[in-house]
């Protein structure tokens, strides 16, 4: 099972480097970063991963996971990545995407009509590519899954990997990344969030796509 994670200039490190530590201990499961052109691809926080293929040289992936970023805006003027998400979609298993990925899914014509979530300063923009916004963690529309923002990606390879090789395998993988968050705050989300802390942060210039 090949599960590839097309990487741009500007995405988040946690939405793919999360699922890959999930996702890769699947059995049988080969997963690949991949870039317009092979090489190191910077995130939004100036860490790099190495894209060990280019995009065009990957044409039948069974999954495929798409990370969110400050990038996600560039990205979605970028014709090869739309026009390779569109060309692998028909023959995947899953597509799949993490925070702001779901823009770049819907603006590639794959969500239409559907619903998906999004990293929630950027949710209200999926209706522009026409997506329909939802404020779950993760969401299920087929064989479309994403997630919300950043952490959300480990939930939605967790629960991919339930539907993969079934809840025991995905069980195993969690005790082995030993995946039992206890956040110190309750500030997680928007809903248990302070009214006064959401507006300060959506007023703030964040590292997430202005659209």
């Amino acid at each position: 099972m090949q599960i590839v994670a097309p990487l741009y200039e500007g995405f988040t490190a946690l939405d793919v480097v999360g699922p890959y530590e999930v996702l890769s201990r699947l059995p049988g499961a080969e997963v690949v970063f991949a870039a317009e052109r092979p090489g190191p691809v910077r995130t939004d926080m100036g860490l790099s991963l190495v894209a060990e293929r280019a995009l065009a040289e990957v044409t039948a992936p069974d999954v495929v996971l798409v990370p969110g970023g400050p990038g996600t805006q560039a990205a979605l003027g970028d014709s090869a990545l739309l026009d390779w998400l569109r060309a692998v979609d028909p023959g995947t298993t899953w597509t799949t995407s993490v925070c702001s990925g779901s823009l770049l899914l819907a603006a590639a014509g794959l969500l239409t009509g559907r619903r998906a979530a999004c990293h929630w300063l950027a949710l209200e923009h999926l209706p522009l590519f026409g997506a329909v916004p939802s404020e779950e963690r993760i969401v299920f529309e087929g064989k479309y899954a994403t997630a919300a923002g950043v952490s959300a990606g480990i939930d939605l390879a967790l629960t991919l990997a339930g539907r993969v090789a079934g809840d025991a395998v995905a069980q195993a993988i969690q005790l082995v990344v030993e995946y039992a968050p206890e956040p110190p705050y309750t500030t997680g989300s928007v809903a248990t969030s302070p009214p006064s802390l959401v507006s300060a942060l959506r007023a703030s210039n964040l590292r997430v796509p202005p659209l």
